[in-house]
């Protein structure tokens, strides 16, 4: 063959290799969306297929190890974005494209979206767990918005109600996929939250793949959860699916069911919990009225013995037992001296000294009154003493100031009465005079107002 440009005659594979550089210079790098026809795999690990549609097909190569770490199972018909440089193998004359990445056609496209817009609303800090604010520690009223006919409200209400079925659950329903289903989503959680009506929010929806739960991944929606003045969690699709609105929520529960069971204490442990609270409230209830009572006993101990009469028998008591003690200690003195005299005069009469024998009878005659003059004056003195606490008594005795013409008036359950306003009109009082008591009533509960005997 002639080169068309320099006259020079070239061989097919001179000719090949001039097309090969010119399709690689031109097309280092291509993506290719098509429908894998003839798939093959053989023992060296490459893989071999052609891209198709419906008028044209490309062979392409993907060779070992980069066929290896696909996330699909390549298969007849499948759709699929290919990624690669354009080529030509020399020995046939076949241009192909030897593939970097294979990817299912839908899939991918949704995955680079989905993580194209996560890093974007990430970087703008949507996704901070500082922002994210803490559930209540129990749910007053709970908003559910999800599929009406779903599998998740149904799972999310059976939870419910094996937990804690006292808890009210509004049902909001909306689509949860296909077109139009983010914003329908978007535009309820704003009005449940702007209601005030509930202090919690669940998303819920059933597994599904990234197409199927793409609604969830919409920018508006995860704007919303993230302005929301209340919680909201979200349990979209299974444990390994994750949303947008997964990353903007609050609290994201696993699953539908899990959401439901982190929500909701169990009744069971919460009947448990108000029991051991109960005794505990209970005890601290018995131990605290025992406190009162043993101080009601101290002070009315300390009350008794302030009284004037209390004081008075307990100075009595005090002066009887001194002088019991005192004539105990004379007369143990009086025995001991007969002692001494009897055996003085037993002496005498065994001896008989005349001189001593006056002189005993001498002691024994000056010794004899002492004993009874120093009882005589402990008597007076211990008189004496009594008359001034008698004396002291009768100065702040209320019966001093009953005999010089006053009186004291008492309700019936023996209170005095110091202030008009401590009687009431009928009521009967007992007036107390210096030689007897007379029965009075209220006629007004006025202070000009007096009081009229009935005795």
């Amino acid at each position: 063959m002639t080169d068309a440009i320099t006259g020079e005659i070239l061989s097919p594979s001179q000719l090949n290799t001039l097309a090969r550089s010119l399709l690689e210079d031109t097309f280092p790098l291509v993506f290719v969306e098509g429908e894998l026809g003839n798939v093959s795999r053989p023992a060296s690990g490459h893989l071999y297929f052609t891209l198709k549609d419906a008028r044209a097909q490309v062979r392409c190569a993907m060779f070992k190890p980069k066929s290896q770490w696909l996330s699909f199972q390549p298969r007849e018909g499948l759709q699929v974005l290919a990624r690669g440089r354009l080529t030509l193998y020399e020995a046939r004359g076949d241009y192909q494209l030897i593939l970097d990445s294979l990817e299912e056609s839908g899939e991918g496209a949704l995955r680079r979206a989905f993580d194209q817009l996560k890093a974007r609303l990430q970087a703008e800090g949507l996704f901070d767990a500082a922002r994210k604010r803490p559930l209540p520690a129990f749910v007053r009223r709970l908003a559910v918005i999800t599929s009406p006919s779903g599998a998740a409200v149904r799972d999310v209400l059976s939870v419910l109600a094996r937990r804690f079925p006292l808890l009210p659950v509004d049902i909001l329903p909306v689509p949860v996929q296909g077109a139009g289903a983010a914003a329908q989503i978007a535009a309820t959680l704003r009005r449940a939250a702007a209601g005030g009506r509930h202090d919690v929010i669940l998303l819920a929806r059933g597994g599904g793949s990234l197409e199927d739960l793409w609604a969830f991944n919409d920018e508006a929606l995860a704007r919303a959860i993230a302005d929301a003045p209340v919680p909201v969690v979200s349990a979209i699709g299974h444990e390994t699916d994750f949303s947008l609105s997964d990353f903007a929520a609050d609290l994201r529960a696993p699953t539908p069911s899990a959401a439901a069971e982190l929500l909701v204490p169990d009744r069971i442990d919460l009947g448990q919990r108000l029991a051991g609270l109960q005794r505990r409230l209970a005890g601290l209830q018995d131990h605290h009225l025992r406190q009162l009572a043993q101080r009601t006993d101290r002070a009315a101990l300390r009350l008794n013995a302030l009284r004037p009469q209390a004081r008075l028998q307990a100075s009595v008591q005090r002066r009887e037992e001194a002088l019991r003690r005192l004539r105990s200690a004379w007369t143990q003195r009086l025995a001991a001296h007969a002692a001494s005299l009897r055996h003085a005069r037993a002496v005498l009469q065994a001896t008989r000294p005349q001189r001593r024998l006056q002189a005993l009878h001498e002691r024994l005659a000056a010794l004899g009154p002492r004993p009874q003059a120093a009882i005589a004056r402990r008597l007076q003195r211990d008189a004496l003493h009594l008359r001034g606490l008698a004396r002291s008594l009768e100065v702040v005795s209320p019966l001093a100031t009953v005999a010089r013409g006053y009186s004291i008036l008492q309700r019936e359950d023996g209170a005095v009465v110091r202030r008009t306003g401590d009687v009431a009109p009928g009521e009967a009082l007992t007036g107390r005079l210096v030689d007897g008591r007379v029965r009075l009533r209220v006629e007004a509960p006025s202070p000009a107002a007096g009081a009229s005997s009935e005795d």
